[in-house]
């Protein structure tokens, strides 16, 4: 009875660790809609948690289990726990951040798109910047995001972006050298989403200063992912040229 439950058990923690991959993967492949996506990944996660509390239970009586059975328990065990492990993290990320999904370094004056206007035609998040929606909520969630100035001419500042921007494997779609703007998207792995970032760089009497904006194209909220970006990158930029 204990190994055919445990088989049984092993089979679901696979299957449901195969939808809550797949959720992503299959929006991203266009074989469901995005609804039905999060509606997987939602459930997945729900019922790997149950399995995961029913395992915990039989681990208590793995004295009278065959080895080859213990096999299977700890197998499905540490599957679930997996899938529990990453839906409690983004549900708690999506709970501790406003949400919103425009972030960037000048609130006052944001960078602009230009040359990617025409690829987020589609999108229904607008390339505008809503200083209502957006402002006071960032302020308050991340004052770390800061512009950076260098004391490195503008044009090394720029080659370095670029090249920050290729190491990272993120589309590139334009370099305005003179006038200092620099437009790139970085597609997320799982579902596929594209996230649109624009530098500002500009010469001040100080050195050259650098703005980044990093806006998503779909979703309300990005769950932490364009601040956390832009913090990321201009840590990198800073230690790169310093």
């Amino acid at each position: 009875m204990k190994r055919g439950l445990a088989k049984i058990l092993f089979y679901l923690s696979l299957l449901t660790t195969a939808v809550f991959i797949l959720s992503g993967y299959g929006y991203q492949w266009g074989i469901w809609g995005l609804g039905t996506g999060f509606t997987l990944l939602r459930y997945s996660a729900y019922v790997a948690i149950g399995l995961l509390a029913i395992q915990t239970i039989l681990f208590f009586f793995m004295k009278e289990i065959r080895i080859k059975t213990k096999a299977m328990v700890l197998t499905g065990f540490l599957l679930t726990l997996g899938v529990t492990a990453v839906g409690v993290y983004w549900q708690y990320k999506a709970q501790s951040v406003p949400p919103i999904h425009d972030i960037t370094t000048d609130i006052d004056s944001p960078p602009e798109f230009v040359a990617l206007i025409r690829l987020r035609a589609d999108a229904p998040n607008p390339p505008e910047y809503n200083r209502e929606e957006s402002a006071d909520a960032q302020r308050e969630a991340y004052p770390n995001v800061q512009p950076l100035t260098l004391n490195t001419p503008k044009q090394e500042v720029i080659d370095e972006i670029v090249s920050l921007i290729g190491s990272r494997g993120w589309d590139m779609v334009s370099i305005n050298r003179q006038d200092g703007r620099v437009e790139a998207t970085e597609k997320l792995a799982w579902f596929g989403f594209k996230d649109d970032v624009v530098f500002r760089i500009t010469e001040t009497d100080s050195g050259t200063r650098v703005d980044m904006r990093s806006k998503s194209r779909i979703g309300r909220s990005d769950i932490g992912v364009n601040a956390d970006r832009i913090d990321r990158f201009m840590r990198d930029l800073d230690n790169r040229i310093d």
